[in-house]
């Protein structure tokens, strides 16, 4: 593959972003002691960045479609690792929290325009392979950016945490400035092209199976602790370490995806993924007490999930691709409100009823995604034949016609 440590160096910075989008988690009652303020309200620093990056950035990747893709990632990434030195000043609560805005829609930015100039460093056959590297990084923040951070946090404060980030993150920013090339659009895009992707049924319908697959991950995932303790009797000790595994297998997954996506095609991976990610769920209610059971259908279900991610966003990348930007973008605001509607399902769920009851909602949903991608996929199918067919014919009458 064309470029590969350049990739992986473009994944290095997003697996930063992800530490620096996911951290709060680890770290949300130090932070709302030293803000003064509630973990609710804490718990908003996780909030904005999300939103940030699923409503804004997509705004300005728009507004930046013809801005060379190589300037604009050094310019989005700079903004993201000078917001981290911010980070250290003594702000208020309410500062911190534009801070985290400024960070979700620059992170946003720079993670979508890595994966769509990484599709631009391959051959075409690698391309999956280069989202799986990328989305490798974003993935990999949970496993080992997290915990790392928390236990960092811990010894040396989280303002410190945040200035180490960005320190860090000047390496993969000067080797992104001597390694990536120019790219730019071969011709101008304007913005009528760009909302005529929203006109594309195909498009569309791709953009809610993600939503969809993705809720349907996060009803379960999101309450995975609660999960764990009601079905197993396991300490916090435990349940991290299968949490760690679980992350393992998260990684494992993007990776696997994008080389199957290359290797089978995108289609083949998605609905695999989808298959696997539905039955695993609707084992969950069957595991039980079988610990070792349940450990390994969880790994399954992460695998799965995790799989599906870089086949989704090379598919979009075939059906857009002279803006493959956009279509990255919105997908990723898709994944964002997603994991937003996974959670609030799941919440729902658990206050109606039980948290044995999350993996029969994310069944329903995971269930509407596969329905929706038969249907895709078989209407794709069919169109192409139906353009083959017409191609031969044509071929035929001009071979009659100047024998």
């Amino acid at each position: 593959m064309k470029n590969k440590g350049t990739i992986y160096i473009m994944a290095l910075a997003v697996f930063l972003i992800g530490t620096i989008e996911y951290i709060i988690t680890g770290i949300i009652e130090m932070m709302a002691a030293d803000l003064g303020v509630s973990t609710a309200e804490a718990g908003m620093l996780v909030t904005v960045f999300a939103l940030a990056a699923a409503i804004i950035a997509p705004i300005l990747i728009a507004s930046t479609i013809n801005v060379d893709r190589r300037k604009l990632l050094l310019f989005t990434f700079g903004v993201f690792i000078a917001s981290n030195g911010i980070m250290m000043l003594d702000l208020s609560y309410e500062a911190m929290i534009w801070i985290r805005i400024i960070q979700g829609a620059s992170g946003g930015m720079t993670t979508v325009v890595s994966m769509a100039a990484a599709t631009r460093l391959v051959e075409n056959e690698k391309r999956g392979n280069a989202i799986g590297i990328i989305l490798m990084g974003l993935s990999s923040s949970l496993v080992l950016g997290v915990p790392i951070g928390t236990f960092f946090s811990e010894m040396f404060g989280w303002r410190m945490l945040f200035m180490v980030i960005g320190l860090l993150s000047v390496v993969p920013f000067l080797i992104i400035y001597r390694k990536v090339p120019s790219i730019r659009e071969q011709e101008k895009v304007t913005l009528i092209m760009q909302l005529s992707l929203l006109k594309n049924k195909s498009i569309i319908i791709a953009l809610m199976m993600s939503l969809l697959y993705v809720g349907g991950y996060a009803t379960l995932f999101t309450y995975i602790t609660p999960f764990l303790q009601t079905t197993s009797s396991l300490s916090m000790t435990e349940i991290s370490l299968i949490l760690f595994l679980a992350g393992i297998c998260s990684f494992m997954g993007s990776k696997l995806g994008g080389q199957l996506a290359d290797a089978r095609g995108s289609k083949f991976t998605v609905f695999l993924g989808l298959v696997l990610q539905g039955v695993t769920l609707l084992l969950f209610a069957v595991t039980g007490t079988h610990l070792i059971l349940l450990i390994l259908v969880l790994m399954i279900f992460m695998l799965a999930t995790w799989s599906i991610s870089p086949a989704q966003q090379l598919y979009l990348v075939t059906l857009a691709p002279r803006s493959p930007d956009i279509a990255l973008s919105l997908n990723t605001s898709l994944i964002q409100f997603g994991f937003a509607l996974g959670s609030g399902l799941g919440g729902l769920v658990i206050s109606r009823s039980s948290v044995l009851s999350l993996n029969w909602a994310g069944v329903v949903a995971v269930g509407i995604a596969f329905c929706l991608a038969i249907l895709q996929f078989k209407g794709a199918s069919k169109r192409q034949g139906v353009a083959a067919s017409a191609q031969k014919i044509n071929t035929q009458r001009d071979a009659a016609e100047h024998p």
